[in-house]
């Protein structure tokens, strides 16, 4: 789940729905200046798709210990600390669905959502809000998706279906690099960050180099990017979020009755260039 604090309650966004938005970012990536993706669907697929294994999760939603929705918010921005209000078996087993059901219906696209969790647990996440006894297990769990990366690379590698240049290193790291990037922009977006960023990778364009990108707030859920990497400006996204009101909640379960009680509402970010 993502929250923003609005009024007297929250905005609730499952991780779903913000993955669909970074899907949908990634359907206007590419203009003059940026690299469009290919083999474009299983790119898209993996993107649109890499938070599915938290849809049951979030039907459920819980409470931290001060009583708030327990989701990612504009304090987790450009940090990855949040395990102290966490299962970490619980949270691995999330992780680790989310990525088995994509490489089983689509392996190039289940590669990149296995490479975005890597790199999140391995090179974003603070081990120290880990208890030490576990890191044991988050360990493990990082040997076994190294694994499972090297085994979907051999599949490609004997598909027929790609050329060469469809599964090369340097190619998969890019749509990597992009899913990282959309997913970056969608968390910004659901969160409504205030504040000024960066998409956390430098991304291809024309000539072989790579550039970075920034995102500058510039009214509610309204940012500026610079350079521009989409096909048009400006663009505006719906996504779906529900409001549950009151600050703090008394349980876990006052807050699913209100949670399931709420309106799906749409919500809107607007994208735009220099």
């Amino acid at each position: 789940m993502l929250r923003f604090e609005s009024g007297n309650g929250w905005w609730l966004v499952t991780h779903p729905d913000h993955a669909r938005l970074a899907g949908h970012f990634a359907e206007h990536w590419g203009n003059q200046v940026f690299i469009s993706p290919e083999p474009r669907a299983d790119v898209l697929e993996g993107i649109k798709t890499h938070d599915d294994g938290w849809a049951n999760r979030d039907l459920e939603p819980d409470i931290t210990k001060q009583g708030k929705p327990s989701a990612f918010s504009r304090e987790l921005v450009g940090t990855y600390s949040a395990f102290e209000e966490i299962d970490l078996l619980d949270y691995l087993a999330v992780r680790r669905q989310a990525v088995d059901t994509v490489v089983r219906r689509n392996p190039y696209a289940g590669l990149l959502v296995s490479m975005h969790t890597f790199d999140l647990l391995a090179n974003r996440a603070d081990r120290s809000t880990i208890r030490a006894d576990q890191h044991p297990l988050l360990d493990a769990f990082l040997e076994n998706q190294k694994a499972l990366q090297q085994k979907v690379r051999s599949q490609l590698n004997a598909d027929s279906g790609y050329q060469p240049a469809d599964v090369s290193t340097e190619r998969i790291e890019n749509h990597f690099r992009l899913l990282q990037a959309c997913d970056n922009l969608s968390l910004l977006s659901c969160v409504d960050y205030r504040g000024s960023a960066s998409l956390l990778h430098a991304l291809p364009i024309t000539g072989g180099a790579r550039e970075p990108v920034t995102v500058e707030h510039i009214g509610i859920r309204h940012f500026r990017l610079t350079p521009y990497p989409f096909d048009a400006s400006p663009l505006t996204f719906d996504f779906p979020a529900r409001f549950v009101s009151s600050a703090l909640f008394r349980s876990k379960e006052d807050l699913r009755e209100k949670f399931n009680a709420a309106e799906i509402r749409k919500l809107a970010v607007t994208v735009e260039g220099v």
